[in-house]
């Protein structure tokens, strides 16, 4: 196996965080934009909007995952949502998105972060796995509500 590199993803990177964010895109049934996608990762990027880590197996892009920041005015904290993941298919299985995840919560605590929040369609299985034995728990204290506008 080849050794799994996880770093901050910088301006610089944004073509690669393109193929991987519109290869993301598509598992969710959206069609392929790589030009949308470049747009909404670069204005990310230049507004301060997001965090994002990249994957590497090798020199390989073979994952990311994307960070959100908020803030809970009850705690009078900043917490994160994280609100993308996503290894390849030739990357999964190999401990990739454990890493990325990893990542995350490292920032989050760098930054003195009290939560890291996500969400994943009910019939992802694997991911609610994944999530589980990383030590996340499903929320059961509040509902969640959304308004589509």
């Amino acid at each position: 196996m080849k050794p799994i590199f996880i770093r901050q993803a910088v301006l610089a990177d944004l073509d690669v965080l393109v193929s991987l964010f519109d290869a993301y895109r598509q598992f969710y049934g959206r069609p392929s934009d790589v030009i949308a996608a470049r747009e909404f990762l670069l204005d990310r990027f230049q507004h301060g909007e997001s965090v994002l880590f990249l994957a590497f197996q090798a020199d390989t892009p073979v994952g990311f995952t994307q960070l959100y920041p908020s803030f809970s005015s009850v705690s009078l904290a900043r917490t994160f949502i994280l609100n993308d993941l996503y290894v390849t298919p030739e990357g999964r299985r190999q401990g990739i998105a454990t890493q990325l995840l990893a990542a995350a919560v490292d920032y989050a605590h760098s930054v003195n972060a009290i939560r890291l929040s996500l969400s994943t369609e009910i019939t992802n299985e694997t991911a609610q796995a994944l999530y589980l034995s990383a030590g996340w728990k499903q929320e059961e204290q509040f509902l969640v509500y959304h308004l589509t506008l």
